[in-house]
């Protein structure tokens, strides 16, 4: 098997950055009218400033709804009317969901795809993957794309300005990236985008886990105050381009496949993507045995800054043993990313170390 790394033809994030979007297209060569795909809190925040930019670098575009789920019926809508009006270019704005609706829509399509998250939740924006769900929300399946996007543009001004309950969800994804590139390293399993990792991959796995315990605690401060500070913008940096290069080219284990049976459990439905692979971290590292020390750093880390280390904080109960078996039933399925691991995992394990790492969760 050959190593590959993926990752956007173009990074650019900072203060203020979509205002350097025709800039940034031009740069690139892409051309003709953009449909932008995004929900109504995001088109209210940012509608004029894609007029006025657009506007002035007399650059047509319009605007396609989105439903909040990234289902293959929203898919095929967003695809219908994009095609319909004639657009040249595909711009996704918004949190994971929309990005990834947007992402499909324009592989179908074969157009230029510009992906530009108003939030740093997860590392989806800098991949050529889309998590597909059903319209209830239950995680059904992904599709790998042969291009990464164009052009990821990261304003974080308008981050800065979100939910923060959205960024620490951020640094939960984020926190799994390394783990899981160790595991697939480990166990000569393929990344996602079917090769063995790279030395770079595998670096910037290890300098995202860096950032986010050096820098998460004084990022999360620093946004409640709603400051841009260096260090929130380095944890910007890790939730986005770092994990987002560091699980697509580093590869997926115990953690994600984890949160993947957990979509199955109604429960766990209020929940974030990176709410539920925080919990995914801890039973992650609970299947390998690894060391106490490391548990307790990162779960030190999660209870420093609000995510989950227990069921109970993700929708689940240690009482309800039923749902608990079909998530680990599921969870060991084949083809679930959970086989990534270099051991095998049975049902068992994976029940046995949920309620461990909900224990420690509790301090038990």
């Amino acid at each position: 098997m050959h190593t590959v790394f993926a990752s956007a033809c173009r990074y650019t994030q900072g203060h203020g950055a979509t205002a350097s979007l025709a800039s940034e297209m031009r740069f690139l060569g892409l051309e003709g009218s953009v449909a932008i795909l995004s929900g109504p809190t995001v088109r209210g925040l940012l509608s004029e400033c894609w007029e006025q930019v657009l506007g002035e670098a007399d650059i047509g575009h319009f605007l396609v709804p989105f439903n909040g789920e990234c289902s293959r019926a929203a898919i095929a809508a967003a695809k219908e009317t994009i095609r319909e009006q004639g657009a040249s270019v595909v711009l996704g704005a918004g949190g994971g969901k929309v990005l990834d609706t947007a992402r499909a829509a324009a592989a179908s399509l074969q157009l230029p795809f510009i992906c530009c998250p108003t939030v740093a939740s997860t590392d989806s924006p800098c991949s050529a993957l889309s998590v597909i769900y059903s319209e209830d929300g239950v995680y059904e399946d992904f599709d790998s794309f042969g291009r990464n996007p164009d052009l990821v543009l990261v304003d974080t001004e308008v981050i800065v300005g979100g939910p923060v309950r959205y960024f620490i969800a951020g640094m939960g994804d984020a926190l799994s990236t390394v783990f899981e590139a160790r595991a697939c390293i480990k166990s000569g399993h393929s990344n996602l985008r079917g090769g063995l990792a790279t030395i770079a991959a595998s670096e910037i796995g290890e300098a995202c886990y860096r950032t986010i315990m050096g820098c998460g605690r004084e990022a999360l401060a620093d946004m409640r105050r709603q400051q841009a500070t260096p260090a929130f913008e380095r944890v910007v940096e890790a939730n986005t381009l770092l994990s987002g290069i560091g699980f697509e080219s580093g590869g997926l284990a115990a953690a994600h496949g984890l949160h993947n049976a957990m979509t199955a459990a109604e429960g766990t439905h209020p929940f974030l993507h990176g709410e539920k692979v925080a919990f995914g971290v801890m039973v992650h590292l609970a299947i390998e045995k690894q060391p106490v020390e490391l548990v307790e750093q990162a779960m030190g880390f999660c209870r420093d800054v609000g995510l989950p280390v227990t069921l109970e904080s993700i929708g689940l109960s240690s009482d309800d043993t039923a749902t608990l078996r079909t998530i680990s039933e599921l969870a060991v399925q084949p083809g679930g990313l959970i086989h990534n691991e270099p051991f095998d995992v049975s049902a068992e394990a994976v029940f046995q170390a949920m309620l461990e790492a909900d224990r420690r969760g509790r301090g038990m």
